[in-house]
């Protein structure tokens, strides 16, 4: 028998949170611009989440209007609601 612990970022609403809490971490470059290996490096090898996980929480962010992904994939860019949702929590 196998005892499998629940992945904290398997709800993909959790991991765009996560997301968030790590862009809003990282000093844009410019333009608000976010490199995606700023906040794609802790997720995946400090939290442990996965690829997909990452990929999902990126959608939700994405479709919920928190972040917005270039469209060549190198950065993302948080959006005034995803500033407001930090400060909510």
């Amino acid at each position: 028998m196998k005892h499998v612990t629940e992945r904290p970022f398997a709800d993909p609403q959790a991991a765009a949170r996560k997301l968030l809490e790590l862009a809003a971490s990282v000093e844009p470059v410019q333009d608000g611009r976010i490199h995606i290996e700023k906040i794609n490096y802790p997720f995946l090898y400090t939290l442990k989440g996965s690829g997909p996980e990452f990929g999902a929480g990126t959608r939700c962010a994405i479709e919920k209007g928190w972040l917005e992904l270039h469209e060549s994939g190198t950065y993302v860019r948080l959006l005034a609601p995803g500033n407001n949702l930090m400060a909510l929590r």
